[in-house]
C-alpha cells in the first residue's frame, strides 16, 4: 500500500459541504473585534506596557500606527494613551504633516519600557486572553466536520491512492485517537500527510499571540500558519471589521516535524536572546495537522513522545507551564499522525500502540498502480516511453535487480532521465538505453 504522485501540486476543487455535521465557525462569528477597553478580556495593566513597548520603538507615533500596530480600535488606544499621560509615560508630541496627533514617551516612559523589554522582548498586536482562545479553537476543530469516502476522492483525485489505503485511512480521519503509518522508505507515506490538508478548504483564526496572566506567548508563526489574505492596516477598517484584528485568518496549519524533534519543543520555551515564549508544537499545530516524521531517528525516544501526549491524546487538552512555573491548561486539538520507516515493535510496547488507534502499512506497489504513477510522471516531465519499455522494465530491471515497485521511483528516474535528454539535446522519448543508464545511476550496487 501506498500513495504517490508527479512533481505537481495540483488545484483541489472545492468540496461539498455537509450541511448537517458543519458548525458556523466562520471568524465574525467565534472572534468578535471587541469595541472598549473591558471587551479585550486583558488586564489594562498589560495593554499600557505593550503599547508602552511599541512607543519606545516607534519614538512617535501617531493614533492611527499605534491602532495598526496593537491591532485594536483607535478608541481602546485612545483609552490607553489617555492611561499613560495621566500616569506620566506618555506626552503628545506635535502633529505630522498630515494633522496628525503624535505621541511618544517621558523620561519616566522610557525608563518604563526599557525595564519592559528588560524581562520581555514580545512587540507585537495585543494578545488574547487565554480564555477565548480556548473557546475558538475548539469552536474550529476540524472534528466537527464528517470526513466521507466522497470526500476522500475528490480531494485526491490528482492522487494516485489504492482502494485498499483508501478505506483505510479514511475512517482514521474521523477518529480521535492518532494515526501510525509505517512501511519502507519511498513509499510515499510523508507525501500524503502532507496530502491531507486538501480535506480541510476552510479557513481558521490562529491568534498572533495569548496572554497568560501578565506573560505573553507568541502563537503565529509565518513558517506554518499562512494567510488566507492580509490582515486589515487601515484604521477605518479595524473599525468596521466585525473580526478580531488580534487574529490572523489562515489556512489549517500543517506541521511536520522530523529528526530535529527534542522534548523541549514539546513545551513552552524561553529564547534568551529575543526574551520571548515559544509556543510548543502541539499549541502551534492546533486546529490542524501535525506530523512526527521518520518517528524513532529523534534523540528522543518514541516512549519519552507517548508518555509526554498520553492524557493530551486521551483528554483533547494539554497541560502548559512557564518558566516561572505558572500552570495552564489549552485545547490540544489537531490530527495527530507518526510516520516510521521501522517496524512498530521496535519503536515501543504493545501497550502504547494500543493507544495509537490506527496503524497503517504502505508496501510495494502492484504492477497496475505503478503504471498509473509512471504514466502521471511522464506527463509531468513532458516524456514519452518508446513501445515496450515498461513491460522490459517491469518483467527484466525490477526481477533482475530484485527491486520492489515503489511510488518514488518513476519520479526519480524520469528525472534523471530528463535531465539527459536536456543536456543532450535529444527527443522527448525515453528509450531502453536512457532508462538503463538513470537506473544505474539512480540505484548503488553492491
Amino acid at each position: 500500500m501506498f500513495l504517490n504522485s508527479s512533481n505537481r501540486q495540483p488545484s483541489v476543487a472545492p468540496q461539498e459541504e455537509h450541511q448537517a455535521d458543519r458548525v458556523d465557525t466562520s471568524p465574525a462569528t467565534v472572534a468578535n473585534n471587541p469595541i472598549g477597553l473591558e471587551d479585550t478580556g486583558l488586564e489594562p495593566g498589560l495593554l499600557l506596557n505593550l503599547m508602552v513597548k511599541h512607543l519606545y520603538d516607534g519614538d512617535a507615533l501617531t493614533l492611527l500606527q499605534l491602532s495598526q500596530r496593537l491591532a485594536l480600535r483607535g478608541s481602546i488606544v485612545q483609552a490607553l494613551l489617555s492611561e499613560g499621560k495621566e500616569t506620566g509615560l506618555v506626552e503628545n508630541r506635535q502633529t505630522s504633516r498630515s494633522g496628525q496627533q503624535r505621541f511618544s514617551l517621558s523620561g519616566e516612559g522610557r525608563r518604563h519600557a526599557q525595564n519592559l523589554f528588560a524581562t520581555s522582548g514580545y512587540l507585537g498586536p495585543a494578545p488574547v486572553p487565554l480564555n477565548q482562545y480556548r473557546d475558538v479553537c475548539r469552536q474550529q476543530s476540524s472534528r466537527h466536520r464528517q470526513i466521507t469516502r466522497e470526500d476522500f476522492v475528490e480531494a485526491m483525485k490528482e492522487v494516485v491512492v489504492p482502494t485498499g489505503l483508501l478505506e483505510q485511512l479514511g475512517p482514521a480521519l474521523n477518529s480521535t485517537r492518532p494515526l501510525l503509518i509505517y512501511g519502507l522508505a519511498g513509499t510515499g507515506k510523508s507525501f500524503l500527510c502532507r496530502q491531507l490538508n486538501r480535506l480541510f478548504q476552510d479557513e481558521v483564526l490562529i491568534p498572533h499571540a495569548i496572554a497568560v496572566g501578565h506573560h505573553i506567548v507568541q502563537v503565529y508563526d509565518p513558517h506554518f500558519h499562512h494567510k488566507m489574505e492580509e490582515d486589515h492596516c487601515d484604521e477605518l477598517e479595524l473599525v468596521a471589521e466585525r473580526v478580531d484584528g488580534r487574529w490572523h485568518r489562515c489556512q489549517r496549519p500543517l506541521l511536520m516535524i522530523g529528526g530535529e524533534l527534542t522534548l523541549s519543543m514539546l513545551d513552552i520555551s524561553f529564547d534568551s536572546n529575543s526574551r520571548t515564549f515559544r509556543a510548543p508544537i502541539g499549541l502551534t499545530a492546533n486546529n490542524g495537522i501535525l506530523l512526527i516524521d521518520d518517528l524513532g531517528r529523534q534523540t528522543i525516544s518514541p516512549k519519552a513522545i507517548f508518555n509526554r501526549w498520553i492524557l493530551p491524546l486521551e483528554e483533547g487538552r494539554d497541560f502548559l507551564s512557564l518558566p516561572s512555573g505558572e500552570h495552564f491548561e489549552v485545547p490540544f486539538e489537531q490530527l495527530l499522525l507518526f510516520s516510521t520507516n521501522l517496524a512498530p515493535a521496535e519503536l515501543v510496547d504493545e501497550a502504547f500502540l494500543r493507544r495509537l488507534g490506527y496503524k497503517v502499512h504502505f508496501g510495494q506497489l502492484d504492477k497496475q498502480t505503478y503504471l498509473k504513477i509512471w504514466q502521471q510522471n511522464c506527463d509531468s516531465f513532458g516524456l514519452e516511453a518508446e513501445p515496450g519499455l515498461m513491460d522490459w522494465a517491469l518483467d527484466r530491471l525490477y526481477p533482475e535487480a530484485q527491486k520492489p515497485l515503489l511510488p518514488c521511483h518513476p519520479r526519480d528516474l524520469l528525472s534523471i532521465v530528463s535531465d539527459q535528454v536536456r543536456f543532450g539535446g535529444l527527443p522527448p522519448v525515453i528509450t531502453r538505453d536512457l532508462l538503463k543508464h538513470a537506473w544505474d545511476l539512480y540505484f548503488v550496487k553492491g
